[in-house]
């Protein structure tokens, strides 16, 4: 039996091998239908038409597949693509549940897809909760759990990948897992500058930790590339994604200046739609941020060099983790 990564075993039993090439298909194009899904999200967040629509699940009376396109005018045309966008991203889900579960030789990637069909589920009632309710405690939530799908589904496409099920080529030194633990952190400061960005969005609030958290943010990947650079400059599994998340943070920074300006000063007077469109970027970028950040993470971990022994690979763990 082929080693899956310390541990995640490959279990094939009564389902196919990894000759299927379905799983990671499928897996992909749910990440990439996604995002999309995420910045229309934003768009209605920040036109403030997240209510256009006062019922769920029906779209004023009609069967929200059925309601009339000439009636999707306004604040209801993007509240009402918002829904019918996320309804393909949940069908997708329910197909890579499936495929996963009938064609994923591993046991712990089909439980997972049936976890991503799940929260998905959750996702969407709490879309439609925060529309009867009139709730803005759950429009953070709903903003939150909508990122965590997002990077579950980067880690399913990742899993479901060739280099992932290979294995690493030559593994990677990382003295005490400090290039592994630097990115986990990295990912978990990503993830709470994004709620507290949602509660910004939603409620004007706790704009101070934002900011404190974009700088910790910064300080990570500016760490995480030193690192790379100068130990694993090499591996381009692992110098890519850090360049390409350092890139990131210098867009997230341009415009998240740019919306601190115009939304909480007078020093720029722009139109709302302009607001409109830099206030959705910041949280699309956001997202790849979060995204790069926990495809480096992963890529970390599966390039370490992970000794034989299992009870020498537990002693790892210990130091890794310790304090």
């Amino acid at each position: 039996m082929k080693s899956d990564g310390a541990g995640m075993g490959a279990s094939a039993g009564s389902h196919p091998s990894f000759s299927s090439p379905w799983p990671h298909r499928w897996a992909v194009i749910l990440a990439c239908s996604t995002f999309p899904l995420l910045f229309i999200g934003g768009l209605v967040t920040s036109k403030g038409v997240g209510l256009a629509v006062p019922d769920w699940p029906t779209t004023f009376g009609y069967n929200m597949f059925l309601y009339p396109w000439s009636k999707m005018v306004g604040g209801i045309f993007y509240e009402h693509s918002h829904r019918l966008v996320a309804s393909f991203v949940g069908l997708l889900t329910i197909t890579l549940a499936f495929t996963f579960w009938f064609r994923e030789p591993r046991p712990w990637l089909r439980w997972l897809g049936i976890a991503a069909l799940a929260l998905v589920i959750v996702q969407g009632v709490l879309g439609g909760l925060r529309v009867v309710l009139l709730e803005h405690t759950l429009a953070i939530v709903h903003a939150a759990t909508a990122q965590i799908f997002f990077a579950l589904t980067i880690c399913l496409a990742i899993f479901t990948s060739a280099d992932w099920r290979r294995g690493p080529d030559q593994p990677v030194k990382d003295s005490s897992g400090r290039l592994l633990r630097l990115c986990a952190i990295t990912t978990g400061l990503i993830y709470a500058q994004i709620v507290f960005g949602a509660v910004l969005r939603h409620t004007g609030e706790r704009l101070d930790a934002h900011l404190a958290l974009a700088a910790l943010v910064a300080i990570h990947v500016i760490l995480i590339v030193m690192r790379v650079s100068r130990h694993h400059a090499a591996v381009a599994q692992l110098s890519r994604p850090a360049l390409l998340l350092f890139v990131l943070l210098l867009a997230q920074v341009a415009l998240g200046g740019v919306s601190y300006v115009a939304k909480f000063t007078t020093l720029w007077a722009v139109s709302f739609d302009a607001v409109v469109l830099v206030t959705t970027l910041h949280l699309a970028v956001g997202a790849l941020m979060l995204a790069a950040s926990v495809a480096l993470t992963l890529r970390a971990y599966r390039l370490s060099a992970w000794p034989a022994d299992d009870r020498q690979r537990k002693e790892v763990l210990t130091e890794q983790y310790s304090v």
